[in-house]
Formats: structure tokens, sequence, C-alpha cells
């Protein structure tokens, strides 16, 4: 008897759909094998329980789990191989390391590399005596001055043998303080002057305006900044470089954030004389790198300066792809400015007034430098009143409640001759100077501010005297504090010396170690904004700032085009540059044996007017390269790639010669 096979009942086929892919349908029974990745997840489910017997005892443990013999403590096996990695250093390099670095450590002008492969640890340690591990007491109070016969130690003399009859002491003083009291009348020991609190009366109200650039959000925006950049860039106003320098935050960097650099850099140099700027780089340079800068679209100063000591503080940072540049200081005082003379363009939003930058911004000044722009902000070591507040340009004037309440302040700071020149008021007859508001009076009435019935409006003049201040517009400048006779005489002494040494031709190491290197600079090429009077104006002791190399004068303040971008300023090292000869070199003719006579279009000689004939002096070349990209050398559009390298290699005059042959 024959069966037949009976199929496994299958579905209809729909009707087939374009493009779908022919799958033999799988039976059950069929196959009954799994592939490697059903294998891996079934052994996944299954394989997170331990194997248990009978009597529920694990006989395999389940996957990551230790069984009960591998909970056991164990013992490491003694071996010398465990402490093979260790680093041992004796006492006299640990000691000789402290004493070579611990100078270096916070000197501004040396650069420490790779600080978290050194033991920066050990000369912190050794400095906080909060982190020593038993008190040094030899070195606070010495032996022999703590015990023995010469002793300096007083032993306090007290009337009590205990803390009981020390305590009825204290008691019996502070019931004859009372008595004492009630004697005077008053029945209450007074109080001390630090904990009497006084209420607030409307003299101690401060506008919430007077508080720009302390708010949590700047501060925010500033501690962004110094954690991001590698170079810190302080800027100052020329006209008070003291007064608007951060104290506080220079602190901070310095404890906090040593490992980065700090350079000042003292902005708006054309609204002071030059030998005020150069008096405030010599007081400055011992503490920082100082640099003169003038922020300007067409006649920038430093700005070449500046770009290269950028350049090599990247070449120091060779370990990272870039480094970033923060801008910090006081509002008003023109790092905006200051970037966008960097990059020759306008990449950052500026104005004459504070709070002009909200918040911080990336700007790419080449492709190893990157620059950083941070709001102004206020520290708060500065302490200043509402009036130097406003004078140094932290609040916007035409916020001011009171303007002509800051003008007798901004009349002592200022010479009456530059307010007289400014506004073209006459000098008072009797004294020098006016009344402060006699002074607004007549500029009211000069500039028609007037308000009904002839009254001046002394605020809206006040308004505009403070705008000219904030713009620089009124000559000012407070006087660099004064160099010591004896600092003086030493430097003198030294130049004489160096000279002296120079003429003979001898150099001596320790003169090269002496002097402060620093940034040379050109003090005399800065333009001058504001004229001064003669009192103001001093000669420059030295034209050039900084140290004489002969290497630095090779990089120029007014080089176009070091601000742009590193690529655009690339060009292949095999193109060499033609001269005004080879141009010509193929159309050249012999003119050794035929003396040429130029003639003019009168027909006279030009021999006659004793001009000798002089071979023409080869073009100027300027500072800026070709830019390539890929395109300039790629083969494209069937482009023959070694017969346009061979026309370039060409001199021009060769291949006009070509062309007219092809011609002909």
């Amino acid at each position: 008897m024959k069966f037949r096979p009976i199929m496994a009942p299958t579905k209809k086929p729909s009707s087939p759909k374009t493009g779908s892919k022919i799958t033999l349908k799988r039976v059950k029974g069929e196959n009954f094998y799994r592939n490697a990745k059903q294998a891996a997840r079934l052994k996944m489910l299954n394989g997170g329980k331990p194997i248990r017997d009978k009597d529920g005892k694990i006989t395999q443990a389940a996957a990551f789990q230790k069984g009960e013999a591998e909970t056991k403590p164990g013992r490491v096996q003694p071996d010398r191989r465990w402490f093979g990695n260790t680093r041992v250093i004796s006492q006299t390099a640990l000691d000789h390391f402290r004493t070579s670095l611990s100078t270096k450590k916070d000197d501004p002008y040396s650069v420490l590399l790779r600080r978290n492969k050194l033991p920066m640890a050990l000369l912190d340690d050794a400095a906080n005596p909060n982190l020593r591990k038993r008190p040094h007491i030899v070195e606070v109070e010495p032996f022999s001055e703590t015990f023995g016969p010469k002793a300096q130690r007083k032993r306090p003399r007290i009337e009590a043998g205990s803390f009981d009859e020390l305590s009825k002491l204290g008691a019996a003083a502070e019931e004859q303080a009372a008595g004492v009291a009630l004697e005077n009348g008053t029945s209450t020991i007074e109080r001390l002057a630090s904990s009497i609190v006084e209420p607030q009366t409307h003299a101690d109200y401060h506008e919430p305006i007077y508080a720009k650039g302390t708010s949590r959000r700047i501060y925010g925006e500033l501690y962004k900044v110094i954690d991001s950049s590698d170079v810190i860039l302080h800027i100052l106003d020329a006209r008070d470089p003291l007064g608007t320098m951060c104290e506080s935050v220079l602190e901070y960097v310095k404890k906090e954030k040593s490992h980065k650099q700090i350079v000042l850099v003292i902005n708006k140099c054309d609204l002071v004389p030059n030998w005020v700027t150069a008096r405030y780089i010599q007081h400055l340079t011992p503490r920082f790198p100082t640099i003169a800068f003038h922020a300007s679209p067409n006649h920038s100063f430093g700005k070449g300066s500046l770009i290269q000591l950028l350049r090599q503080f990247a070449q120091l940072h060779s370990d990272k792809k870039q480094i970033s540049v923060g801008f910090i200081g006081y509002p008003n005082v023109g790092k905006s400015s200051v970037i966008n003379t960097l990059k020759s363009g306008k990449v950052c939003r500026v104005a004459p007034v504070p709070g002009e930058t909200k918040v911080w911004q990336y700007i790419t000044l080449t492709r190893r430098i990157y620059l950083i722009d941070c709001p102004g902000i206020v520290p708060t070591s500065a302490h200043d009143s509402e009036t130097s507040t406003v004078l140094k340009g932290v609040v916007r004037v035409e916020a001011l409640p009171t303007p002509s309440d800051h003008i007798p302040a901004l009349m002592a700071r200022v010479k009456p001759i530059y307010l007289s020149r400014t506004y073209g008021v006459a000098l008072p007859d009797g004294g020098d100077t006016w009344e402060p508001e006699d002074f607004l009076d007549k500029l009211a009435r000069m500039k028609g501010r007037l308000l009904k019935h002839g009254e001046p409006d002394l605020d809206a003049v006040a308004k505009i005297v403070l705008s000219d201040w904030v713009r620089g517009r009124i000559p000012f400048f407070v006087p660099p504090p004064e160099r010591s006779e004896e600092l003086n005489k030493s430097e003198a002494k030294e130049r004489a010396r160096k000279e002296k040494e120079k003429g003979k031709g001898k150099a001596t190491e320790s003169g090269a170690d002496a002097e402060v290197p620093g940034v040379r600079q050109n003090l005399g090429t800065i333009m001058q904004k504001n004229t001064f009077v003669a009192d103001d104006i001093q000669p420059l002791d030295d034209l050039f700032v900084g140290p004489s190399a002969a290497e630095d004068q090779e990089a120029g303040d007014e080089s176009e085009g070091e601000g742009e971008d590193e690529e655009n300023k690339e060009e292949p090292a095999d193109e060499e540059e033609l001269t005004w000869n080879d141009v010509w070199e193929g159309i050249k003719e012999d003119t050794t044996e035929i003396p040429e006579t130029t003639v003019g279009e009168d027909g006279s000689d030009a021999d006659d007017e004793g001009a000798s004939s002089k071979e023409k002096e080869p073009r100027m070349k300027t500072n800026k390269k070709k830019a390539s990209n890929f395109y300039s050398g790629a083969n494209v559009k069937n482009k023959n790639r070694s017969k346009s390298a061979l026309l370039k290699s060409l001199p021009r005059g060769k291949r006009s010669e070509g062309r007219g042959r092809k011609k002909d």
C-alpha cells in the first residue's frame, strides 16, 4: 500500500510585488540546527543562572560569578617584580629640584613644559605648612630661644591654680564691670563699635547701575574664558593702567591656574604721551610681559609684536594642535578692538560704550591660535567709589541718574587748559580754574542746552562731558610712579658697563642674565591723537623699549597681512620669484655694438638733457604671498599637468615669444 507524502499547507501567495526577493519557506522539522547568532542569544538567556544539583548546591557557577572556593582570602606571592615600576630619587636630587624650580615656577618669563610629568606637588606641599604631616616647631621658634637660660618665651602670670578658680575670677571681673556701668548711669556695658549696627539711610543707598560688571553671570563668563585659554591677555587702559588692573583675577590665576601665561597689553597708547607708555612698561615688565598696543584698522601699533609673541607661545605648546588666547579686563578698555585689529576686519561687535560684549566668543586667528573674547568685569579688589567707577568707563553715561555729581572729580583730574581747548570756553580771569557749576553753566549756554525760563540743563551737558571723557577726547593720563634715584643710577651704571664691554668685544653671561626680557618696540612711531602742553611732555629716554636684539628689528609692527590665516599665506617652496632680467631674458638684444639714443616727441635727443640710460630697477615686491588651493595644482578639465609646470618654469619673455611664433 502506497502512501503519498503530505506537504505542509502553505498560504496562497498574493499578487507578486515588484522587486520582492525569492525566499524558501521553512517547514517545521525541516532544519532544527541553530546558527551562531541564535546560539549566542540562547546562551545569553540561559547563562545567567547557576547549575544546581538535587540538594540545591551549586555545581557550576553562573557566568561572571565567583564560587565559594574563589571567595576565600588569598595570599599574594612576594616578588620583587611588584616594585619594579617605582621611581626612587635621592634626597640631594630632590633638594636640587626644589631649589632650581622654586624660583622658575613663579617667574612670568619662564614656561615649564609638561608640568604634568613633573612632581609639582613637592613644591606646593613644601610651601604650604597646613599640608605637613608634623609641625616644624624648630622652624617657627628655635630651640635656643624657647628653652634654656636664653629663652625668650614668657610664662603668663595667672593667679589661679585650677580652672574653677579661673572661672570665679572671670565672674568677679564681669560683676565689677557691671557695677561700674551702673555708677556711670548706663544700665548696660558699652558694646564694641564693630557690633553696633546703624540703620541705613538714604545716603547709604547705592544705585544698581554702579554694580555693573560684578554680576554672577559676568563672572561665570570670565571663569569659562580662564579655564578654556592657555595664554591670558590682560588689556589695560593707557590712561590709567594701574587703575584698570584686575589684581584679584591675577592672584586667582597665579594661585589656581599657575600653568597659564599672563601678558599685559597697554591699549589706547595714542591717547597719552610716549614717555608715559615707556615708563609704565618699565614699571610693569618685572611682574609680567608688557606690550604697548594701539587698536586701529589703519594705523595700528604693536600688532606684529603681539602676533609674534602668540606664535612663540604656540611653538612652546607644541604638544597641542592649537592654543587659545583669552582676553580679560575692565569694560571699555578695547578687548574686542584688539581682536579686530589682529584679524584686520570686524569680527567682534565694538562700541565706545561699555557692555557691548555680552557673552564669550571664539575667533580663529590662525590654524594654531584661537582668540576668546570676554565681557568686561570689575574685580572685587577694586573698592572703587561711584565716581571712580564712572570715570573708569564701567557705566554707560546715558543711564546715569545724576551725571553732574561726577563733574567735580573729573575737573580735579584734568588741567583747565585742556577743558578750555576742547570746548572753547575761555579761562576765568581771576583764578586758574572754574567752579564745576560755572563751567557747566557756560558750556550749556554755549551749546544751547537750556530748559524753561532759560535755565541751563546741567545734567545734559554733564553727559556730554562724561561721554567725551570716556571716548578719550579730553587729554588726561595718570602720572606713572616715580622711579627712585638709586634705581636710575644703578641702571645708568649697568648701561655704561654694557657699552664698555660691547666696545671691547667682551660679553659676560651675568649681564645677559640680569637683563629683564621683554618685547622690543619703537614707541616713536605711535600716532598721537591728543596734543599736550609742554609740562606734560618729556623726552624719551630710549626710543626703543625692550631688550636690544638685532633679530627683534625684523618683526615690524606695520607688516601687512600678519593676522591673516596661515592657510592663505602658504605657497610652494619650489616656486622661484622672477626678477626683471629673467622676464626680458628671451627678447633681450645685444646692445653693446651700437649705442641706442632715445628721441623725444619734439625730436630732441634724450642725451642732451643729461639723463644717462640706466637700467630699470626691479619692481618692488610686497609681503603678501599668493593663495594656493586644490585647483591650482590639480588636473582639472583635461589640463596637462606637465605642460603647465613647464610653462610656469619658463620666463615670461620666452612664453610671449613662443606665442608670437605660433601666431605667425
